[in-house]
């Protein structure tokens, strides 16, 4: 499985309008869409897993897509860096 990132998508756009999207060019084992984690609202930018020939086939056939007037922006995702344990603890 690959996995991709989708960004600059509408914050109105739904799982289930973005895995139609990507269908058009393979198989979809799952979308999710990355929500604020203080306020829950969309934060325009979104990934979806494909087997890997069908994620190329989307990046390349999704270069000049827009959607609601978004040109979207498809890549394969990268690993996410990893971050120091936040907050807490002994602070003086």
């Amino acid at each position: 499985m690959t996995t991709l990132y989708v960004g600059n998508l509408p914050f109105s756009a739904t799982e289930d309008e973005v895995r139609s999207l990507f269908e058009q060019h393979g198989k979809v084992e799952s979308v999710k869409i990355i929500n604020d984690r203080d306020t829950g609202r969309p934060r325009g930018f979104c990934f979806v897993e494909m087997p890997g020939a069908d994620a190329e086939n989307a990046i390349q056939n999704m270069i000049e897509v827009e959607v609601d007037g978004r040109q979207l922006r498809v890549n394969e995702a990268r690993e996410r860096a990893a971050r120091p344990p936040r907050g807490g603890g002994d602070r003086w």
